[in-house]
């Protein structure tokens, strides 16, 4: 089948991570990519070429100087055929460099112009500079992340804050290709780092709120601790996780791992397990630790009770490719690419 978005023209002058992965996605749904990058390229090339390399296949590359304004016709002939810009720097440089979100559209009515920034363009934050733990401090989200009661600690092993707003601009960006298919006007998408990472905290605080739970110890002792949810070593030293948060996985889990203690009536409400949550962690990692992974993840799977076992990147990348059937050695073949299946049903 034709790619979804085949017919699309992305003008991307976005460097680093946030910009180059929503247009990295959007060349897997089938959109040309033109990348336009300062002299020198784009700074992750020298920084992180393996990042680079990641976000950036199955682009055209084009080296401008924006400040050269003797290249300004070759941008201007790019803009008249494209659907789309994105750009990821600070608020109001490129309005300096003539291309910003007025200026674009003014020309180009049609075009959908994203830009990327950790705060957004306006408000008391918006010229500050930041990376993926001040976006996330400033979203309210570091403060539940760590162990350490007093100091919080930013590794969830991937830039979270960064991600989850290419995946917004994403969403948002495809909503208004939609939307210009009714008007036939473009539209300026705003897209702040900080506020979608922000907008992920709402089912936290639906629960802080439901519960009254009040201080960010309380509040992170609730999001990191959860009855028979977590990792767990067995006997072989294989990690697996566990997760019967459900009554009925509650009950399939008690009965099949022989947790008698814990097979009352009592117990089947998830809120009196959860006032108990390290006692029956500390129960669940006991009677795991005196069997073989193999050999609990097959009770597990066959009580269907949700258990899985750790992987390091690279095994989860191999599972992938053979769930995909892309054994290719390749170097592009080590990435991943959009995780959508488009086909037609009969």
């Amino acid at each position: 089948m034709t790619a979804p978005l085949s017919d699309l023209v992305v003008v991307d002058f976005s460097e680093l991570l946030p910009g180059p992965f929503l247009t990295q996605n959007l060349a897997e749904l089938g959109a040309r990519v033109i990348k336009i990058e300062r002299p020198g390229g784009d700074p992750a090339r020298t920084m992180s070429p393996g990042i680079f390399a990641a976000v950036n296949r199955d682009k055209e590359h084009l080296t401008v100087d924006l400040k050269d304004t003797s290249r300004r016709p070759e941008i201007e002939a790019l803009l008249d055929s494209a659907d789309i810009v994105i750009e990821g720097f600070r608020p109001g440089v490129m309005a300096k460099l003539g291309f910003g979100p007025n200026e674009v559209l003014a020309r180009h009515p049609r075009i959908i112009y994203v830009s990327m920034s950790g705060y957004g363009q306006d408000g008391p934050e918006a010229k500050l500079p930041g990376h993926d733990n001040n976006y996330a401090a400033r979203a309210g989200v570091l403060a539940l992340a760590g162990k350490d009661p007093r100091i919080p600690d930013w590794l969830p092993g991937i830039p979270m804050a960064d991600l989850s707003a290419s995946m917004y601009a994403l969403s948002s960006l495809l909503a208004a290709v939609h939307a210009r298919e009714r008007s036939g006007q473009g539209c300026y998408l705003d897209v702040s780092i900080r506020d979608c990472l922000a907008h992920w905290l709402n089912p936290r605080l639906g629960s802080f709120y439901d519960a009254s739970i009040n201080t960010v110890g309380a509040q992170r002792a609730h999001v990191q601790l959860r009855p028979a949810y977590g990792t767990f070593e067995c006997a072989d030293g294989i990690m697996i996780t566990i997760a019967a948060l459900e009554e009925h996985f509650w009950a399939r889990l008690v009965k099949v791992l022989d947790l008698v203690e814990w097979s009352g009536p009592e117990w089947s409400a998830y809120r009196q397990r959860e006032e108990a949550s390290e006692r029956i962690n500390a129960a669940l990692a006991a009677a795991v630790a005196t069997r073989k992974a193999a050999e609990v993840t097959e009770l597990l799977v066959a009580a269907e009770v949700p258990v899985a076992s750790v992987l390091s990147p690279l095994e989860a990348l191999a599972a992938a490719r053979r769930r995909t059937d892309a054994g290719s050695d390749s170097f592009e073949s080590t990435f991943l690419a959009f995780p959508v299946a488009f086909g037609v049903v009969l």
